[in-house]
């Protein structure tokens, strides 16, 4: 039998890509695309333009880069954001944290620095405003 996503499942985030559930370890540089579950210990570097979500059982020793982060577990290492980090009750972050939005929940232990910096606006064309013209002395 064959399955379809529906075109509402189809929105991003919705959908896991991978799922790394505890009893794996795994170490190096991690890339990937969509939204990954990681439930289990990673060390070394996860690279992202997606969506990566740490469960209460994953353990992380690495640094982060990803659009979004949502972190219930450990993680020793900086995490940065391209579009939000969010950090949930259960979990443990030592490190330093930056992204445009910032949730840290009650009950979470963190230790390290925070910084919100501004989302990366898309270029616009340019409008006539800001087109340059040359004018010629008489």
């Amino acid at each position: 039998m064959f399955f379809r996503k529906s075109a509402k499942s189809s929105g991003k985030g919705s959908n896991l890509t991978a799922f790394i559930d505890e009893g794996s370890e795994i170490e190096g540089k991690y890339t990937f695309t969509g939204t990954v579950m990681l439930n289990g210990r990673f060390r070394g570097e996860i690279v992202s333009n997606d969506t990566l979500i740490i469960g209460e059982k994953g353990v992380v020793n690495a640094s982060i880069r990803a659009g979004v982060v949502t972190i219930s577990g450990e993680v020793v290492g900086n995490v940065m954001g391209s579009e939000r980090v969010e950090i949930r009750g259960s979990a443990r972050v030592f490190g330093d944290v930056e992204a445009p939005v910032v949730v840290i929940e009650e009950g979470v232990l963190f230790e390290g620095h925070c910084r919100m910096t501004k989302a990366r606006p898309v270029e616009a064309a340019p409008s006539a405003r800001d087109t340059v013209v040359s004018l010629k002395r008489l």
